[in-house]
């Protein structure tokens, strides 16, 4: 974990981390126990490094959690969680994870149907797009609000780079379409534009994150709020505008002021689960639009009766915002179907095992008869 002006003798208190009336209430019959709270500041190759009032200690899951293997088992940067420290073990344990106020989750791409949580506990979701090179990307930013909407937490978007954009003015109507109900702050490390009021929105026990692709400028912003470099930078390539990897994992930094930002690494892959909710918040222009259409189950697409399209037709909603709403709905239906298939896949793998051993056990027992 970064702290301000990378002072390594400086311990934060649980308050410095976050820690609310919440967390203490949920934590009461777990300190009974005499287990104490810490809360995940990093993870390296499945072990967790965890901020404690004691210091930063790092940990491995209980036994009872790995074999667990469900979502919430595995703990993830910004988790409390509840941890011992058996006399004569090298790592403390962690026995339990608190329920998470938020989680921020895609699908796994290296999974057809696997949920992953990237981050937890996060009050605000800074959604950083570059102004620079080819300008605003209004597809990801869409689907970017869509996981920080499902998440629970409150999106803001962030233009970085606007020192060196092309037509600000521009760009930021362009994101104001794209982004209703959200705040918009246009920001330039170099010139410090907006970073008072990026900073004014992570006060004191505030939990906040920077979600963007690589070369949005996430870690010069967390240098610029630290006041240090507490991050490495790398220039993007002028060839396409694209970053390279520079922060390669996510990692919490606790702000001079008070605070907790984490930073994460640029992600290629975005993909939704379960974000039907968050589709409805990202597009609420689109949805309350629908609720006057004339089928509740109306696609938008060539039904009668479709307020929707309507609005497309006359002018008063874009059809790129009506085609990246569709193109959404699609995946997250084409992810329910591959999850129906696996469902049905393993119930139908449950029966022939059934099936196979009812034959080995009346084979080996020829005297026994089925009834």
């Amino acid at each position: 974990m970064v702290v301000p002006n990378a002072s390594h003798s400086a311990i934060p208190t649980l308050a410095d981390l976050g820690w609310t009336a919440r967390e203490q209430a949920l934590f009461g019959s777990l300190a009974e126990r005499g287990l104490f709270p810490g809360r995940v500041s990093r993870v390296d190759r499945e072990f967790p490094l965890v901020a404690t009032e004691a210091g930063a200690v790092r940990a491995e899951p209980a036994v009872h959690l790995v074999k667990t293997r469900g979502v919430g088992s595995r703990a993830v940067v910004g988790d409390w969680v509840a941890l011992s420290h058996p006399e004569g073990h090298d790592l403390a344990i962690i026995e339990a994870i608190l329920p998470r106020a938020t989680a921020f989750a895609r699908k796994d791409p290296a999974e057809t149907t696997v949920e992953q949580v990237l981050i937890a506990n996060v009050d605000v979701v800074f959604v950083v797009q570059s102004l620079s090179g080819r300008g605003l990307n209004v597809r990801r930013l869409e689907r970017e609000l869509v996981l920080a909407w499902e998440s629970g937490a409150t999106p803001i978007v962030i233009l970085s780079k606007a020192d060196v954009a092309e037509d600000v003015d521009y760009q930021r109507n362009l994101a104001s379409e794209s982004a209703p109900n959200v705040e918009i702050i246009v920001e330039s490390a170099v010139t410090g534009l907006g970073l008072d009021e990026i900073r004014d929105r992570i006060g004191v026990g505030v939990t906040a994150a920077l979600l963007g692709g690589s070369g949005v400028g996430k870690s010069t912003l967390v240098n610029r709020l630290m006041g240090t470099d507490a991050q490495e930078t790398r220039a993007v390539r002028e060839s396409d505008d694209k970053g390279r990897h520079t922060t390669v994992a996510r990692e919490m930094v606790l702000l001079p002021g008070g605070g907790v930002l984490i930073d994460t690494p640029g992600m290629r892959g975005i993909a939704l689960w379960d974000a039907s909710d968050g589709i409805a918040s990202a597009f609420p222009d689109v949805d309350v639009l629908a609720e006057k259409c004339r089928f509740r189950d109306c696609t938008h697409v060539s039904e009668p009766g479709c307020a929707v399209t309507a609005a497309v037709e006359s002018g008063t909603l874009p059809l790129r915002r009506l085609e990246s709403y569709r193109f959404l709905q699609a995946e997250l239906v084409a992810l329910a179907h591959r999850q129906d298939k696996k469902a049905w896949a393993a119930k139908e793998q449950v029966s022939k095992d059934i099936s196979k051993s009812a034959k080995r056990f009346f084979k080996d027992n020829p005297g026994k008869k089925s009834r």
